[in-house]
């Protein structure tokens, strides 16, 4: 629900009572820390849980393509097929989002990829792989990037980064979690007649199903519905979220935004990164075991490790942009470094080189979150945010299925990764381009991201 606020003129006058509520630093300051304390931590959790239910295949892998006789290419394409439901749900999803509430459509979203996350563990053949992974994809869909929106209504620009990053630290966290966990699931093969794999995709459906409740019991559609807000952080928040960011009237307007191009740049730019991404982390348990020949425990827990020190960099990189209020190269610098990972990991299989360069190259990819996605939201507004970033996550998310689907096949055709791991330099290169190219012309042109 849209604010009063959130359709004033940028040049209508604050009444005088209202301009000093509003420039009340201690107001705002316990505002913003209300709303991060209330919201942020269950978000991350709901988060976290997505991540893991997403990826948890990755580990699961390593069992069930031997028990079921699935080779890298019908893993890689399986995989991939999430996200191309993912996708083309993500604008209708968010669009019923904005129309039914934050709160109903988070809980109805965990309640069905739980159920189906769970019912992973009846999967038999290469057809029932497909189809539970399309569904899966179909019922997260609209997740994150209603998460982006929804925060939105809460953090004013300039703290939108840190904002972003806080909850986003689910991501690391939740493949650290994954990690410690899953070499203890499939050590359970043959309890109970179930697959290692098996008890993997059960324990960890079961939490979204559960955490559906907390959503819908707790979770606040929108500022005016928080009653632990005072009136006076009410209206602080409607205000520099809303009347602050200096909305342009014509911002609402759907077809409007996505004639924007800059939102067809962010759009690429996320379409680099997931392929990249998702190219690696759908294969990462089985490249670092055929590197490291670590037992299933062991590699779960260097992929912990690996995740762990993700968070960091992710927090750190989102707060030295926001201070410097600087985003290009606060995302370009990280795409570089990511293709100097995946070219040392590619080119060789010594472990004390492929590993730590494909360590690198996942925490660039932590670190560029926070500042990508602040870009992303920092010159949307109202229902035109809602399509406008959900428009950049589809086509971004479409790069979840060419990874690994690619991936897959490489490794088929050559028996090995490495060569599919080299081909990532290519979307990492191009992403670092369209950065600097987009800031070049922020320069030339005089146009200003809005960060403030």
């Amino acid at each position: 629900m849209l604010s009063f606020m959130s359709r004033m003129s940028v040049t209508e006058p604050v009444p005088p009572a209202l301009a000093t509520l509003l420039t009340d630093d201690a107001i705002g300051r316990s505002a913003l820390r209300k709303a991060s304390w209330r919201l942020i931590p269950l978000i991350a959790l709901g988060y976290g849980i997505a991540y893991m239910d997403r990826l948890n295949i990755s580990f699961a892998s390593l069992q069930m393509n031997r028990d079921l006789h699935f080779s890298a290419s019908i893993y890689g394409f399986g995989a991939g097929l999430f996200f191309v439901s993912y996708a083309a749900c993500e604008i209708p999803s968010n669009l019923l989002l904005y129309r039914v509430g934050a709160r109903r459509w988070f809980a109805r979203i965990m309640l069905t990829w739980g159920l189906l996350a769970m019912g992973m563990m009846f999967v038999k053949t290469p057809v029932q792989f497909y189809v539970m992974r399309f569904l899966l994809g179909m019922a997260e869909a609209g997740f994150f990037p209603g998460v982006i929106f929804y925060l939105a209504q809460w953090f004013p620009a300039h703290m939108r980064a840190r904002a972003i990053s806080r909850f986003y630290i689910s991501f690391p966290l939740g493949s650290v979690l994954m990690g410690v966990i899953a070499g203890s699931l499939l050590g359970l093969q043959g309890k109970a007649g179930l697959a290692g794999w098996q008890w993997l995709f059960l324990a960890e459906g079961l939490p979204a199903v559960l955490l559906s409740i907390v959503f819908w019991l707790y979770l606040p559609a929108a500022p005016v519905e928080a009653r632990w807000l005072t009136e006076d952080e009410r209206q602080w928040i409607l205000h520099h979220v809303n009347y602050g960011d200096a909305v342009d009237p014509h911002s609402e307007n759907v077809r409007r935004v996505l004639r924007d191009p800059r939102v067809w740049q962010i759009s690429l730019l996320f379409l680099c990164m997931l392929t990249c991404s998702y190219a690696y982390i759908f294969s990462a348990p089985a490249i670092l075991q055929a590197i490291t020949a670590l037992s299933n425990r062991n590699v779960g827990f260097l992929v912990a490790t690996m995740s762990l020190l993700g968070a960091p960099c992710m927090i750190l990189n989102a707060m030295h942009s926001d201070h410097t209020r600087e985003r290009h190269l606060h995302i370009a610098i990280p795409f570089l470094v990511m293709a100097g990972g995946y070219f040392i990991g590619g080119l060789s299989i010594a472990p004390f080189l492929a590993v730590p360069a494909l360590a690198i190259a996942s925490l660039s990819y932590f670190s560029m979150q926070g500042p990508l996605l602040g870009l992303a939201s920092s010159f949307l507004h109202g229902k035109s945010a809602a399509a406008g970033i959900a428009t950049m996550n589809t086509i971004g998310i479409l790069g979840g299925f060419a990874g690994p689907y690619w991936m897959g096949l490489a490794k088929d055709f050559t028996g090995t990764y490495q060569p599919g791991l080299l081909t990532l330099i290519v979307p990492s290169l191009v992403g670092a381009a369209t950065l600097l190219m987009m800031r070049s012309r922020s320069k030339a042109g005089g146009q200003r991201w809005r960060t403030q």
